[in-house]
């Protein structure tokens, strides 16, 4: 089963960790100097007051606005 996962897919501050296996941990990089943000959080993400677009990604659906 893929969990999606939501804002952190296309989030400039993410980085994706896959282990031997093939699992896949999306890692929030503000957890490093920010508490608040949870180092590896809950997916789907649907809002994130720390969601960067990653000009990287292209997608044909626009990121919601901060929540």
């Amino acid at each position: 089963m893929t969990v999606e996962p939501g804002l952190c897919g296309r989030c400039a501050n993410v980085r994706v960790v896959e282990t031997r296996t093939g699992s896949r941990f999306y890692l929030c990089e503000l957890s490093r100097t920010r508490p608040e943000f949870p180092r590896y959080p809950r997916l789907p993400v649907l809002s994130c007051r720390g969601f960067v677009p990653d000009a990287s990604v292209t997608s044909s659906n626009p990121a919601p606005p901060f929540a």
